[in-house]
This record gives C-alpha cells, structure tokens and sequence, in this order.
C-alpha cells in the first residue's frame, strides 16, 4: 500500500482542522484518535468563537486580529453552529475603571473594522432586559458582539469534511509507537495495524507530550496544563444576550445562555499535573457560584448545578507565573529533517489558521481554499428554509430547531422522504430518533451513547437516566456500523 502523505495524532479541533485543510488539498490523510473525536478539550470549552477581549490586556494583538478574522470566516462557512452573541460587560468597582473598559473595546472595534458584527457600545437605562437581572441595574453597562459555537460539533464537522474529501478517520485507535526509516514512518497502531507516512502530525493536545516519548522526538517547548471547569444551572435572565463578569482576582467569567433552559458559567483556571479524568472540585463550583453571585440578583448555591463539565487545556509555556497569563497563542515545532511537526496550545477560533500554517510549514501544496469553503451543512439559503418550512408542518418546533441548528442542510438527510414522527422510527427519548442516530453513527462517527448524548448532541442533559442506559445497551448490542 502506498504510504500516506500525513499521519494525525489526535481528534481534536487542531487534529481534524489539519486533517480538513490537508484533504483538501489533495494529501492522503490519516488522523487516528485514541477516544472520540473532541472527547477531551475541544469539547470542554466556554462555547465561544472570540477575539480574546482579555488577550489585549498582555498585549497579544497579533492573536486577537487572527482570532477575529477567524470569527468572521466561522460565522460564514459554519453558520448553523456558530452564531452572533451579544455580550453585557458591567462595570464593577475596585476593578478595571471605566475608561479602561471602554479602550478596550474601542480597540477592539477597531481589530475587527470590517467584520459584519455589531461594534461596543454604552447600554442605556432604558435597555430593561440586560439591566433587570442584575442586582444592582445602576451598574455602567457596555456591550459588544463575539459569537457562540458548538465546539464539539465544529470539530466533527471538520472530521467529516476531511473524511468526504478522503482523509481516512480512525477513532478508538492509539499511536502505540512510530520510527524513522529513512524517507517515511513507520507506525503501530492499536488493533495491530501498521502504517507509513511521509510526515507525522503531533496534534495531540495535552499529550502532545507523551506522543513525543513514543516517537523518541526531543523537544523544546513544553505545555501548561490548566483545567477549566464550567457549570450549568437553571436560567437566570430570559434574554438571548450573555454577560462577562470581572472578578476581584483579575479573572473574568463568562455566563452565557445554553440550550434554552440553562445558563452557562466558566471558566476557572487550575494548573494541574495531568489531564487524565478531569473534574471539578467543590472550590470551583463556589468560586463559579460566587462569581455570578457578585452580578446577578438570583443568588446560587452548588446545589443549583444541574451539570458539570471539565477539561484541561495544553498551553503553550511561555514562562508566565499566573496562569491566567499564560498566552492562548499556538506554537508550532517542526523538526525538518524527521518531518515531525507538533502543536503546542491553540484554540478553537483560530484553529483553521493553525492547520493552514502547519500545512505551509510542511510545504504541502494544493489548493488552499478552506478558508471561505463552508463546513458540511452550512449552505444555508432560501431553498433550505422553504424546505424547513414544509417539515415544520409536522415536525414540532423544538426539533425542527434542534436539528436545523445542529446540522443545517445535512438535515435533509437525516429526515429523508418522512412526513410524520413515526417515520423517523424509533424514538429513544428527548426527541431523539432512529433517523438521527443512524445518520449519527453512518456519517459522524458516533459509537457509543456517550458520543451521541454528550458531543454530537446535548441531549444527556434532557434524557432521564432510564432512556439513556437504554441507548447506551441498544448501541452496544448493534456495535460499530
């Protein structure tokens, strides 16, 4: 067998967006994934497709005008996962002062001039919906616009694109050990298999570290493990905007509108040992607790959380002491001569530069279009509504919502010729059907209940736990498609 061009390590946004670019490019393309796809970070993360309003503060304006134009080319190629979301930015005392605030978001503007969002502005005291769930209305209030994705959805969706333009996607498989034999690696992988590759892509996160030892590569740069935990609680505002609250140890906490019932509060920053099993501790849920409680005029308590989640983000070290310091930037190692190249940090926004950048660095030529080509299911225009407006007909109206927004037009294959619910078959709880999860498991990867309940959907959040150990038993007993 003719040797692949690329060899992948790791599912995540910076695996897959390599494998996309790569793809399409026209490279024979292998990306392996010891777990799920985005099963780790790229599935822990605030949910958000942003400039880095912060990142002006340490003075990383080169990461912040990449990380917009980023934004501007997601909202166009992704626009049924990532969408605009207003943000409330409330002074407080004793922290930023005002002008400080306001320069920064003049800057801002000015870093994102000719995006299609909406720039900052001073909120009035009439605006009664962002003022009223605050405890103190009075507050000086200013607003700006970044966006909001489905992170996991995003880097699946890039798993699928690579896929459709022939990359080889291998999830459940694990790099067990790769050597240098003269022009090309030779890999072993779990299950038995052995492959060769011309070139080796290290894009493994928080064990891009552990990949090195197994492929005998030193390195220079290291990574700062940080885990950053978030909770979910019931609504605390009515409105579709979000809020970015400072905190007095110079920190700032997102609390974001989630999933229509829920409000999203994160991050903390925890420098940590190691990125196996993460979990939030109790001080975290206190300290996200307190955090809103500063702000809002519903107060919470840990016994609020309805749900959980954590991941440990693999920084790039930079020598800062704090990590709420240390950069958000990527870093990437190319070692020329064993074709070796490992990334170090990185983050959701920008991670389609990222691969192009390592891609270039590779010297991998092609056609170089991912940046205005839309990822599966984003071609959205008027024949596709006209045809969400005959489904609606039947359909009820959180599920049509629900799957136009999670899958844009590859909704239509997932609803096919049905003309009722009782043609999408089975219905295995909070509106998930036979139709969904066969198209789930056939195109996206999906192997187990955990894949489709917690990443390609948020459904756990809906299902009881009877329904869900169902799935969980019925997906077992088919095994993989």
């Amino acid at each position: 067998m003719d040797p692949y061009d690329l060899l992948i390590i790791g599912g995540g946004i910076n695996g897959t967006a390599i494998a996309r670019d790569a793809a399409i490019r026209g490279a024979k393309v292998l990306l392996v994934e010891r777990d799920d796809l985005a099963s780790h970070t790229s599935s822990a993360s605030s949910k958000l497709i942003h400039g880095g309003l912060r990142y002006l503060e340490y003075g990383e304006f080169r990461l912040v005008r990449e990380a917009l134009r980023e934004r501007e080319i997601l909202l166009k190629t992704a626009p049924h996962i990532v969408r605009p979301l207003r943000f409330i930015l409330p002074q407080s005392r004793g922290m930023r002062p005002f002008w400080m605030l306001r320069a920064g978001l003049y800057l801002y503007d000015l870093f994102s001039l000719r995006g299609s969002l909406r720039h900052s502005r001073r909120v009035s005291a009439g605006e009664k919906a962002v003022r009223s769930p605050l405890a103190d209305p009075r507050r000086r209030l200013l607003s700006y616009w970044d966006a909001w994705v489905d992170d996991s959805r995003l880097t699946v969706l890039n798993a699928v694109d690579a896929a459709e333009n022939g990359a080889e996607i291998l999830t459940r498989t694990e790099l067990l050990s790769a050597r240098r034999d003269g022009d090309l690696w030779t890999a072993t992988l779990s299950g038995g298999r052995t492959v060769s590759a011309k070139a080796i892509v290290n894009a493994a996160g928080a064990w891009v570290g552990d990949v090195l030892g197994r492929l005998s590569a030193p390195s220079e740069s290291r990574v700062r493990l940080v885990k950053g935990s978030h909770i979910v609680v019931p609504r605390l505002w009515e409105s579709e905007h979000a809020y970015i609250l400072q905190q007095p140890d110079g920190r700032v906490v997102f609390a974001l509108p989630y999933l229509g019932d829920y409000t999203l509060i994160g991050t903390t920053d925890i420098p940590v040992e190691s990125a196996e099993n993460p979990a939030i501790e109790a001080d975290e849920r206190r300290y996200l607790c307190e955090a809103a409680d500063r702000y809002f005029s519903r107060q919470l308590v840990p016994a609020d959380i309805v749900w959980s989640y954590s991941g440990v983000r693999a920084l790039h070290d930079d020598g800062a002491a704090d990590a709420k310091a240390v950069t958000r930037d990527y870093h990437l190692e190319l070692d020329e001569e064993r074709r070796l190249l490992s990334v170090f940090g990185g983050k959701i926004t920008t991670a389609r530069a990222l691969a192009e950048e390592a891609l270039d660095r590779l010297g991998m030529d092609g056609r170089r279009s991912t940046g205005w080509t839309a990822l599966p299911g984003g071609e959205l225009g008027p024949a596709f509504l006209d045809w969400l407006g005959h489904v609606g007909a039947w359909m009820p109206q959180p599920l049509l919502a629900r799957l136009s927004r999670a899958y844009g037009t590859r909704m239509r294959d997932i609803v096919g010729s049905a003309t009722s619910l009782g043609e999408l078959g089975r219905h295995h709880g909070a509106g998930l059907y036979e139709a969904e999860l066969r198209y789930l498991k056939t195109h996206e990867f999906a192997r187990t209940a955990e894949d489709v309940l917690w990443r390609r959907t948020k459904l756990g959040l809906a299902m009881s736990p009877a329904d869900q150990k169902a799935l969980a038993k019925r997906m077992r007993a088919q095994g993989p498609s």
